[in-house]
């Protein structure tokens, strides 16, 4: 096993603070929206009463916070340590709901956090190094390879394709539609959020980096990739039930991040096949520990309801 370089610390380090920092976010803003319906229009009934919450605001620095320090993680790891990792922030908020909104887990859902817990440690041990990087115009250099131009032709056509074709027809019917849409784009957005932290850290540390055009390149590529994935995420989301959105956007977007960043930054160059396939396994099993959180939900909620019923009945 080779040792973890220092940047791949800070970025493990940045990552798990992201994914502190959002899990958290997600309680603490129920519990916002909580009082705030208790005491005025409920969000979901289209008040905003919950702009009034202490709670509520709270809950979005940290959200902020937690986007952050994902943004600056990405300047120091590669993709295959910190995309991943955001499986964490299901963790946090599954343990957190189960403390401070009684939000029973059930067995199955410790059995996801150990999985996402013990896939995350074999990836994070077994990770590359990142790609040493002087300048913004070496990642120009990057992006602009055989390899990595065929990836994004084949993205914007089969978006395209998505966008013009399949939405009108079927969007509102098939998830794949919208989150497709979301993933193939979100793999683009990484690799120009990799692009824009690597040049602010240069920049950082006295190379200013936005003299060249390929730093505004490619922040104006980073801002609209971010509002397309953005609109059709929330399209996603407003048709489809989220605990069934949430692990196919997460598998997808993770799988297609990777890809591009191996493609891109030749993350696998330097490893064994040992290497790859444990960091391989680790992935899986981070991916069947998410499937499993998000399917206990559906438990607990079937079970809320049954015992709702079931006081009812006794009650009548």
């Amino acid at each position: 096993m080779e040792e973890i370089s220092s940047d791949n610390v800070y970025g493990l380090i940045l990552a798990m603070a992201s994914s502190i920092f959002i899990g958290s976010s997600f309680i603490v803003k129920k519990k916002g929206l909580m009082k705030a319906g208790a005491s005025g229009t409920r969000a979901g009934s289209g008040g905003h009463s919950y702009l009034k919450q202490p709670l509520w605001w709270v809950g979005m620095v940290s959200m902020v916070l937690g986007e952050i320090a994902n943004f600056a993680a990405y300047a120091f790891a590669p993709a295959i340590l910190v995309t991943p990792l955001g499986a964490l922030s299901i963790i946090v908020s599954a343990v957190l709901a189960h403390y401070f909104l009684d939000e029973r887990m059930h067995i199955f859902g410790v059995v996801g956090c150990v999985l996402c817990l013990v896939g995350s440690t074999a990836i994070v041990l077994h990770a590359p190094h990142e790609t040493l990087v002087s300048s913004v115009k070496q990642v120009w250099y990057f992006a602009t390879e055989p390899g990595f131009l065929v990836y994004a032709s084949i993205v914007v056509v089969v978006v395209g394709v998505l966008i013009y074709h399949y939405e009108p027809r079927y969007g509102q019917t098939h998830l794949i539609v919208y989150v497709g849409i979301c993933s193939l784009m979100g793999s683009l957005t990484v690799m120009c959020v990799k692009a824009v932290g690597i040049a602010i850290k240069l920049s950082f540390s006295g190379h200013n980096q936005f003299i060249y055009f390929q730093t505004w390149f490619f922040t104006l590529l980073l801002l609209g990739f971010c509002l397309m994935q953005l609109n059709y995420l929330n399209k996603a989301l407003d048709t489809f039930n989220t605990n069934v959105v949430s692990p196919v956007y997460y598998v997808m977007f993770t799988t297609l991040t990777i890809l591009a960043s191996i493609i891109m930054f030749k993350d696998w160059d330097n490893q064994s096949g040992a290497q790859i396939a444990t960091e391989l396994c680790g992935f899986i099993t981070i991916l069947c520990g998410t499937f499993l959180l998000h399917k206990t939900k559906d438990m607990g909620g079937s079970h809320a309801a049954t015992a709702d019923t079931n006081s009812r009945q006794l009650e009548l």
